[in-house]
């Protein structure tokens, strides 16, 4: 454990989180700040830095777990996809993100966004009782797929 990294503390539970579902080896939680509600995230307790230093079968199991919350995700949200990315730009400790896909701009690239200049806010922070009552949803979902 990294006492400085804010996920290590979160897997240590000294910073509470919304949990959706913890083993021995991976933590997944709903982001603070979701770019839809239900937007998660799974990372391994264990402290790797970025997702590559990541054991291969660790980062399977990250996979096979984040396979599971999405089809979870599609059948409560009622939604034909989910994305699933390791961003590795905002927190140091290796962790992915799964975000049900509303509309195809949800996960966006400069790439394809046509306006020069663009302006940016930071995401706003969910409500701590929609947090509770959405990973209270999808925990339960998937307790009972596995």
């Amino acid at each position: 454990m990294n006492n400085s990294c804010l996920f290590c503390r979160i897997a240590a539970h000294d910073i509470s989180a919304h949990v959706l579902h913890e083993d021995n080896r991976l933590l997944a939680f709903l982001d603070i700040c979701p770019i839809r509600p239900g937007h998660a995230q799974i990372m391994p307790k264990e402290h790797f830095s970025y997702f590559d230093d990541v054991p291969a079968d660790l980062a399977a199991s990250i996979l096979v777990l984040g396979q599971k919350l999405a089809r979870v995700m599609k059948h409560v949200y009622a939604i034909p996809r989910v994305s699933f990315l390791f961003t590795g730009g905002d927190v140091p400790h290796a962790h992915a993100h799964l975000v049900p896909m509303h509309q195809k701009t949800d996960i966006t690239s400069r790439r394809y966004i046509a306006e020069e200049q663009l302006t940016f806010r930071d995401m706003p922070y969910a409500p701590d009782s929609e947090l509770r009552d959405t990973a209270a949803l999808l925990a339960s979902a998937l307790r009972a797929a596995t």
